[in-house]
C-alpha cells in the first residue's frame, strides 16, 4: 500500500498537509503516517530530568496526533500510523522515507507568512531532485472546499 508521509508539528500549515494527505489517501486507497520529530535540544539536561522530558514530549505528540487521528478515521475512513523520532527534522524525514518502503509521497504545509514556506519547505525543496520520493507541498489558506476539489 501507498503510504502519504506527512509531517506533523505545530505549525498552522500543518492542518491542511493532514486534510491533504488524508483525503488523497481515501481516493487513492492508500494509507497515512504521521512523523513527529522531537529536536535533540529539548533534551539536553540530566539524564533524569532529560528522560522525563523526553516521556513528556512523547505524551504531547501523541495526544496532538489522536486530534487528526480521529478526524481521519472518523470522516475520511483512514487509520493513520503515527511514528516519532528524535534528531533534526530534515534528516529525520529523509531517513524516514528511505527505511519505509511503501512511502509513495511526502506532504508538506507552506505557510503563508511573510517569512516564507517554512523551514521543511525551504530545505527540502532545494534536494528535490534528489529526493527518494515526490513531495506534494499543500498551500496554508487553501480552504477546504479547495482541498476536496483537488484531491
Amino acid at each position: 500500500m501507498r503510504k502519504f508521509l506527512v509531517v506533523l508539528d505545530d505549525s498552522r500549515e500543518c492542518l491542511n498537509a493532514m486534510r491533504f494527505a488524508s483525503m488523497r489517501a481515501t481516493n487513492t486507497g492508500g494509507g497515512v503516517q504521521v512523523l513527529s520529530i522531537i529536536p535533540p535540544e529539548e533534551f539536553q539536561h540530566w539524564i533524569g530530568v532529560g528522560n522525563i522530558m523526553r516521556e513528556e514530549a512523547r505524551e504531547r505528540v501523541h495526544a496532538h496526533f489522536e486530534v487528526f487521528a480521529k478526524w481521519m478515521r472518523d470522516k475520511q475512513g483512514i487509520d493513520p500510523e503515527l511514528v516519532i523520532r528524535e534528531g533534526e527534522p530534515v534528516p529525520e524525514i529523509l531517513a524516514q522515507i528511505r527505511e519505509d518502503a511503501e512511502i509513495g509521497v511526502l506532504v508538506l504545509g507552506a505557510g503563508t507568512d511573510k517569512a516564507g514556506p517554512g523551514p521543511l519547505v525551504s530545505q527540502l525543496s532545494r534536494t528535490s531532485g534528489s529526493l527518494p520520493v515526490p513531495i506534494t507541498i499543500v498551500p496554508g489558506e487553501l480552504s477546504k472546499d479547495r482541498l476536496e476539489a483537488v484531491t
